[in-house]
């Protein structure tokens, strides 16, 4: 049994996956807003519905409870739920602040319970596929990530464009890199609330020989959704606006050869091969990812987005905040 609190933007699609999938039923759901709850009410009269979030995590009927609200309230909200003794799947950011992720992992582990991050796009069948070319060896060593997400809006009250569109792609390049981040810089700009940057450069660092970057925009003309992996083998791009052919594979590279007594001792050529496209399955993420929370409490299995992978996000953020405060100095991630 399923209690949903926050039914504005996103949990309206928690709602329908959680109601259509055969393994859960949504007997609660709860947000501040009347029209909102009396919209839920009408698509799904079998639900009960409060204004209260306590009736939620207190209910006993219920056995885990997905949270979708502003981040500044995920951190209170989880902890109601997990010590009530509920499993939990929470929207990106886990948190606002590392601290609290680290209280809401002791809190599930020592009350046995699911904490799951709500990554979506981790469960995208697109970034699977980009995962399994990548876990294969095709690719070779991974030289560069690259990505580029902007768009006109959404401007958000309480967390600036980092917090905001970067934990995407920061799950991503996490479930599909598995590396130690070691630092962070960033640079940011506020054109509408001084305190809320809405455009922002983000870069982590490694130990190896690999550099990450992200553009962030809520203030731009198009919406772009678009990652490039540079393998020392091939090349990814992955274009999320792409109805169909989201993911391609490019044959495309340099080889690098020293030529002895030469003036140049260094010889780059270039390569140019084939481009394919894989066939990825077309089946909503958030269908694969309620499935896979339903799968994890049932069994206890770790979840794939569990709280440590969310606090990986939540510390790379926590980084990148600290840079643009501090001009865009390298900042350790901690």
């Amino acid at each position: 049994n399923i209690g949903v609190i926050g039914c504005g933007y996103w949990g309206p699609n928690l709602i329908r996956n959680f109601v259509f999938n055969e393994k859960t039923d949504v007997v609660s759901v709860c947000d501040l807003r009347k029209e909102r709850l009396d919209f839920i009410k009408r698509v799904y009269p079998f639900v009960d519905i409060t204004d209260k979030s306590e009736e939620v995590t207190s209910d006993n009927r219920i056995d885990a409870i997905a949270i979708s609200t502003p981040p500044s309230t995920h951190y209170v909200l989880a902890k109601s739920a997990l010590e009530n003794g509920k499993h939990v799947l929470i929207e990106k950011p886990m948190t606002v602040s590392s601290e609290e992720g680290e209280e809401l992992i002791e809190i599930a582990e020592k009350n046995n319970k699911i904490l799951m991050v709500d990554h979506t796009y981790v469960f995208t069948t697109a970034v699977r596929k980009i995962k399994e070319i990548y876990d294969s060896g095709e690719i070779g060593d991974v030289l560069y990530y690259d990505s580029v997400r902007i768009n006109l809006g959404l401007f958000q009250q309480d967390i600036n464009v980092i917090w905001d569109l970067a934990p995407h792609d920061l799950s991503i390049m996490n479930y599909i890199l598995q590396k130690d981040y070691k630092k962070v810089s960033a640079i940011g700009v506020s054109h509408a609330n001084p305190e809320i940057e809405n455009i922002a450069y983000m870069t982590v660092h490694f130990d190896e020989n690999l550099i990450a970057h992200f553009h962030l925009n809520w203030l731009a003309p198009v919406k772009i959704r678009l990652t490039l992996i540079g393998g020392s083998k091939k090349m990814i791009v992955y274009d999320d606006m792409e109805p169909t052919d989201k993911v391609k594979v490019y044959d495309k590279g340099i080889e690098i050869r020293n030529i002895p007594e030469e003036v140049y001792n260094i010889l780059i050529s270039y390569r140019t091969g084939d481009i394919y496209i894989p066939k990825i399955e077309n089946i909503e993420a958030l269908k694969i990812e309620t499935d896979h929370f339903a799968h994890c409490v049932e069994t206890g299995e770790k979840p794939v987005t569990d709280g440590e992978f969310g606090l990986t996000v939540v510390k790379i953020l926590e980084a990148a905040q600290r840079s643009i405060k501090n001009g865009g100095r390298i900042e350790e991630i901690k």
